[in-house]
């Protein structure tokens, strides 16, 4: 039985998309490539290490075993060339890290940049999900970090303070709620929206409250960013929920800035992972860079870019 790291890696992302085409996708493998190695695992093994249905895969109980031991190999992998990393400055070392809408958007960009000047070999695989769904693949090794909201169940994992941001509703100039200080949500659930694009974090966690509220969005227009949404509100298409931080698009001071009072609303972000202790040094080194932020900065920001509009 003779596996090499492409393998490894392979079978990872396919058990983590539960596709073997999003799997070949992420690996930057074709289709057919990534097929052959798979069945040629399951070959070596003498068992069937993936369910194939019209929906795509499931792992079969040889195919969990793998995983586990496969995940152990690539964390081994990274430790090894965080520690040589030591000795020679040219081993390139790897983190994924995920993240939701409001981290990925408004804290990490200038976080990850300075950390990714300053660590010339350390490159980092970012990708966006919805909180739950980074918890997952943390607890289950997919990934070496994420950054989630608090309000998620975090289980057994070890979690850090990253930041804190509120949501907070935009209205276009005389709007009937663009001088309110304060609403709940569920006020507002009458209004037209402008949301983000479907399969976006923020905007599934706005769709799962108002869908315990028993009434569902109603969404004129779906863009791909905070940018694109302010400029709609300003020209009246709708009003929208967004970061606080992400005020900064607003290029007309008197649109209406409304708190929501939903607890849900004032977000605590975290970073979580699964042992501390055990990730490589490279992944070390960037939660440590990451909890290390200036938060008094932060609050500062924040409260700038809030004021910039009656609230």
């Amino acid at each position: 039985m003779r596996f090499d790291l492409t393998d490894l890696r392979l079978f990872v992302q396919v058990a983590e998309t539960s596709s073997i085409t999003r799997g070949a996708d992420q690996a930057n493998m074709a289709l057919a490539s990534a097929s052959a190695r798979i069945r040629g695992m399951e070959e070596a093994l003498g068992v069937p290490l993936l369910e194939r249905g019209p929906r795509g895969v499931k792992l079969t109980p040889a195919g969990r075993a793998l995983v586990h031991h496969a995940n152990l190999v690539l964390q081994q992998l990274e430790r090894m060339r965080g520690e040589l990393g030591k000795y020679a400055h040219g081993l390139k070392g790897h983190v994924r890290l995920l993240s939701n809408t409001i981290a990925s958007t408004e804290f990490l960009p200038v976080a990850l940049a300075a950390f990714l000047s300053g660590h010339p070999n350390v490159d980092i695989d970012l990708e966006e999900r919805p909180s739950h769904e980074i918890v997952q693949a943390v607890t289950g090794g997919f990934a070496d970090a994420g950054i989630v909201v608090d309000l998620v169940d975090l289980g057994d994992l070890e979690t850090f303070p990253f930041a804190t941001d509120r949501l907070v509703l935009i209205t276009p100039r005389g709007h009937p709620l663009s001088r309110r200080r304060r609403l709940a949500f569920n006020d507002v659930l009458d209004q037209e929206f402008v949301g983000l694009s479907p399969g976006n974090a923020l905007q599934d966690y706005l769709a799962r409250q108002s869908a315990r509220a028993g009434r569902p969005l109603n969404l004129r227009v779906r863009l791909s960013g905070f940018n694109a949404i302010c400029r709609m509100v300003e020209h009246g298409v709708g009003v929208a929920v967004i970061p606080a931080t992400a005020t900064r698009y607003l290029r007309r001071p008197p649109i209406g800035v409304v708190h929501l009072t939903d607890a849900w609303a004032l977000r605590k972000l975290m970073i979580c992972v699964r042992r501390f202790d055990e990730l490589s040094d490279h992944a070390k080194q960037l939660i440590n860079h990451l909890k290390a932020r200036d938060s008094a900065s932060r609050t500062k920001g924040r409260t700038s870019l809030i004021k910039a509009g009656p609230i």
